[in-house]
């Protein structure tokens, strides 16, 4: 019989010969049975992928043979490698240098588990390197650093494990909290129950127990604890995740029940799901701040917390909200209605002590952009190129929270990026495990330590100077792929809706057939754009993406059948011109224009 020379074990496909003595069954069974046999085969039931074998990589309870396992990986390697040389249709960076100095970390366990800036049982962390990388973006970024837990202008962040949608969660979870005037407090009868459980032999952890208080909102304003959020019909659908998953309401969910009548942007009709774009569905991408600044009165004036997400470059269409204008506007209007500042009252045996909070929370999901647009504007300011992007860091003081991707723009070789806002809004954390030596401040509690190593990697290797060169280079592919597209348009004779945002890395235009989107790995977004349903896809034009790439691109996309009919019909509105009302929390949440697809 086969059997690996290591373990014993007998290996799936090997046959037994003559003379071959049978292996114990207690070799090739699990101790609690036999496995679970399938009810139906899962190569037929799978989506297939184009150019893998699926029997190859089914896995049994005997293994792989060296020969079967080579030949997976074989395939693996093969698919990959096809599909990064065409790689075009996402805002990742496929050019990563790693594996060479820091493959031999894949045999540790590096994991940085609990705050970034606290110590940990688990010896095996690389927190200082977690926070090397935090100043460096803290730095960029325009927060004060380092990080000092006493300062509260001092930023706080930490590594993620996950992309920018952790983050986005994080900082909506910290909004709503801050917002809702929620605090955690010490239980100070903590220690005398743990006495009296010693003297009673019962349980003696002596942890530390804390507590969430909720501020009573006063009657004057039932609402002063009842945040809203606002984002526009362009943000990422993890953002519509996130409000969902932790039940934030939004202004859309609040003005149709409560006010169905009063949409202060068209009076009488239907309330928008999102804040408006600039231009609708087929314009830049960027958030209508006039819009946002009425819908932001309409609830301030009703007592509303305002927790707004801003895109520093949205998913499909690579766009910068003016995250600084918008502020400028809105502040004067949360001013009026007492949210610029206020007193929340958390502890009700202690009336006198208060927190001074502002009553919004502004965050920034740069997951794209703010790890490549402030070496664009360090090329702006040096002459190098003749525009910037607008402002969105913390130089701003009215911005909470900002997250980043490091697997975009940075080129990591899996999701990864940065939360960081600062100490003043770092909410405590709802438990202080002994049992791991750290506050259990972030998101996901055990993170991954190599992605800190990855992004100090990358940012050990060049210099800011490197980095302007490579924004500069990203820009230039950029307006190189839009204008071989406006080409191929008129040498066409055909509107193939060729568009770009200023200074985006992404160019949008009529989709193209399956075979075509399958090779360059093409993203897909239906909309709806003056009355005509379109649907597109986009170029994203990264540091692995060449001119060379860009032409063979052109050259398919020249070819007869690349550009399929699309049905641009849409359904007629009811005749009344009535929208339904929402009837659950789901409704909110729209499907078009987030990136979903079934």
């Amino acid at each position: 019989m086969s059997a690996d020379h290591e373990t014993g074990r007998t290996r799936r496909g090997a046959e037994a010969g003559p003379g071959d003595e049978q292996a114990p069954s207690s070799a090739v069974e699990p101790a609690h049975g036999p496995p679970t046999p399938p009810v139906a085969d899962p190569c037929a039931v799978y989506p297939e992928m184009r150019g893998i074998d699926c029997e190859a990589f089914r896995l049994s309870p005997q293994g792989l043979s060296p020969e079967q396992r080579a030949e997976a990986l074989r395939q693996l390697y093969e698919h990959e490698s096809r599909q990064k040389a065409t790689f075009l249709g996402y805002q990742n960076n496929l050019r990563p240098r790693y594996a060479e100095d820091l493959g031999r970390f894949l045999d540790y366990h590096l994991n940085n588990i609990g705050d970034p800036f606290r110590g940990s049982r688990v010896t095996t962390n690389v927190k200082w390197i977690e926070r090397a990388v935090l100043d460096y973006y803290a730095a960029l970024w325009g927060a004060r650093w380092p990080h000092d837990r006493l300062d509260g202008e001092s930023y706080w962040g930490f590594v993620l494990t996950m992309g920018s949608t952790e983050g986005n969660l994080y900082s909506l979870w910290s909004g709503r909290d801050y917002l809702a005037g929620r605090c955690l407090l010490e239980e100070p009868e903590a220690e005398r129950d743990v006495s009296r459980a010693d003297g009673s032999g019962e349980r003696r952890a002596a942890s530390q127990r804390l507590v969430y208080a909720q501020a009573p909102a006063p009657a004057e304003s039932p609402n002063a604890y009842a945040p809203l959020a606002f984002y526009s019909e362009d943000t990422h659908y993890s953002i519509v995740k996130a409000v969902q998953a932790l039940d934030i309401r939004t202004f859309y969910e609040i003005g149709a029940t409560r006010y169905p009548n009063d949409n202060p942007l068209a009076p009488g009709r239907p309330w928008p799901r999102e804040v408006p774009s600039v231009g609708g569905p087929g314009g830049p991408g960027v958030i209508d701040i006039a819009a946002l600044a009425r819908l932001v009165e309409f609830f301030a004036s009703k007592g509303h917390p305002i927790l707004v997400c801003f895109n520093y470059g949205t998913t499909f269409k690579g766009a910068y909200d003016d995250v600084e204008e918008a502020g400028n506007v809105l502040l004067p209007i949360l001013r009026r209605y007492g949210l610029d500042e206020r007193k929340v009252h958390c502890d009700p045996r202690r009336p006198e002590k208060y927190d001074v909070r502002t009553g919004y929370w502004f965050h920034v999901d740069g997951a794209l952009g703010a790890a490549y647009m402030p070496f664009l504007e360090m090329a702006y300011h040096s002459g190098k190129i003749a525009q910037r992007g607008p402002n969105f860091d913390f130089r701003l003081p009215f911005v909470h929270s900002i997250v980043m991707s490091g697997h975009k723009w940075i080129g990591a070789p899996w999701p990864c990026g940065v939360y960081m806002t600062r100490t003043k809004y770092l909410l405590r954390p709802p438990s202080v495990p002994e049992y791991i030596g750290s506050p259990d401040t972030t998101f996901a509690g055990s993170r991954n330590g190599l992605s800190a190593v990855v992004l100090w990697d990358n940012l050990a290797r060049r210099s800011y100077e490197d980095l302007v060169g490579q924004a500069l280079y990203t820009e230039s592919i950029a307006a190189y792929a839009h204008r071989r597209l406006l080409e191929l348009q008129a040498r066409l004779g055909q509107d193939l809706w060729v568009a770009r945002a200023p200074l985006s890395l992404a160019i949008r235009f009529k989709a193209v057939n399956p075979e075509l989107e399958f090779k360059y790995t093409l993203a897909v977004e239906t909309i709806y754009v003056e009355g005509e349903k379109r649907t597109y896809n986009h170029i994203y034009a990264m540091e692995h993406v060449t001119a060379e790439l860009i032409d063979a691109f052109i050259e398919d996309l020249a070819q007869p059948g690349a550009f399929p009919e699309q049905e641009t019909a849409v359904p007629p509105p009811p005749s009344d011109g009535s929208a339904p009302a929402p009837r659950g929390r789901g409704l909110h949440v729209p499907h078009n224009g987030r990136g979903f697809r079934d």
